[in-house]
């Protein structure tokens, strides 16, 4: 039996650390089919992306007659198998207070996904977020198809558990992944404790390999970088007043931003109005060569978010040594704190400015001693290959428990 991961839209450029963990996976000797929903609709700027959607396999895009084929021949083949499925499905309806075509399309791809993952051999699909793969997973499990497991992350599969069905995911998966303590027990409050032994924690890592730790503060200029989707939960839009209540002090600052996203506009808009234009660079997105170069180059990450889950641009600037300022939610206490960095309250532009101001301060040995304690941070607890290690072990356990199962039913129709 095999592996398999179903995503939602994959690949992406703001979640590369799903292929990267795939790719562990394989280098260990686990081959992994790729399955995703729908193609990302912008632009991919990492060659190994584009690869990489050459090797997905997509069930909704380009394929409604695919989708409409397999609904008719479930009903007609495994009517009692669609049955169940179908009872699932009203319940997210339900749930969700809601019966549209992007929920159709829910049952139809789980119809679809159920008869490829039977002719591919697949024991056990593993989905990230719990958002539309899971629940495609969740509802070609009921009529027959691979169990299922998922890694949550937060902090939108949070905001609304009732309407998005999370107990419901978790009840019916093999195993549930939380990426943190503080995702574990977000879940379980959705949940409920009788499901504490179904969640682990698996923590998102990063390659070592590919980061060099930068220990030299010496040449570093007053340059920070912000690395993300522009978007109201990662609060962009605070920097330009921040930058604007510390040029006065440090005339040379700079903060290098990475990424795009719906707040783009509205984060032009504050550079303008703070009079910030000349102290900023906005890069959209780039390739991972072309971030690693900056953060490299930078004096910190900056990241003075109101929502996450744990970012792993975090764990990608510690691993170069380079100390971070972020905000004090949901995990990113887990690895950050003043002995690596700048912790404050999120919302606040005076704390921010007041990380700044004390970031530029500091002199190089005191950055390189944060940068060191940050690469080590990342080492006992982010290294890729120990975490997919993890990851295998219930890998392992789900896949043999489908060759039983598959071993005890004899004359199966597709």
């Amino acid at each position: 039996m095999k592996l398999a991961y179903l995503l939602s839209a994959y690949p992406m450029t703001s979640s590369t650390f799903i292929r990267r963990e795939i790719e562990a996976l394989e280098r260990s000797g686990v081959p992994v089919q790729r399955y995703a929903t729908r193609h990302w609709d912008q632009r991919l700027v990492e060659p190994l992306d584009i690869a990489e959607r050459a090797r997905t396999h997509y069930l909704l895009t380009g394929n409604v007659a695919g989708l409409l084929r397999a609904f008719f021949l479930e009903l007609i083949t495994h009517p009692a198998q669609l049955a169940r499925g179908l009872r699932l499905w009203i319940r997210l309806c339900a749930n969700k207070r809601e019966v549209s075509a992007r929920l159709a399309a829910y049952l139809l791809q789980a119809c679809y996904f159920r008869r490829r993952a039977h002719r591919e051999g697949i024991g056990h699909v593993h989905c990230h977020f719990a958002t539309n793969a899971t629940a495609i997973a969740m509802l070609a499990r009921a009529m027959g198809g691979p169990s299922y497991s998922f890694t949550c992350h937060g902090p939108d599969e949070f905001v609304n558990a009732d309407a998005s069905s999370l107990r419901m995911k978790v009840e019916h998966a093999r195993f549930v992944v939380a990426i943190s303590h503080y995702s574990k027990v977000q879940l379980l409050r959705a949940s409920g404790m009788a499901f504490m032994a179904k969640i682990c924690i698996v923590r998102c890592g990063v390659d070592l390999r590919e980061f060099d730790h930068q220990a030299d503060f010496r040449d570093v200029d007053a340059a920070f970088v912000c690395v993300g989707r522009l978007c109201p939960q990662k609060a962009q839009v605070l920097i330009p007043r921040a930058l604007a209540s510390i040029r006065d002090e440090f005339p040379a600052v700079r903060v290098d931003f990475v990424g795009d996203g719906e707040s783009r506009g509205d984060l032009e808009r504050a550079i303008v109005e703070c009079g910030v234009a000349e102290n900023v660079a906005l890069h959209g997105w780039q390739d991972g060569a072309a971030v690693k170069k900056l953060l490299a180059g930078s004096r910190a990450l900056l990241l003075p978010s109101f929502a996450e889950g744990l970012p792993v641009v975090i764990m990608e600037s510690f691993a170069l040594g380079r100390p971070v300022l972020s905000t004090f939610i949901a995990g990113i206490p887990e690895l950050l704190d003043e002995h690596c960095g700048w912790i404050f309250p999120a919302g606040s532009v005076d704390d921010l400015a007041e990380a700044m101001r004390s970031a530029l301060r500091a002199t190089p040995a005191r950055l390189a001693e944060m940068g060191g304690e940050a690469r080590t941070r990342v080492e006992r607890w982010h290294d890729l290959a120990k975490n997919v290690a993890s990851l295998q072990v219930h890998f392992a356990e789900a896949l043999s428990d489908a060759r039983a199962s598959a071993g005890q039913r004899v004359g199966e129709a597709p």
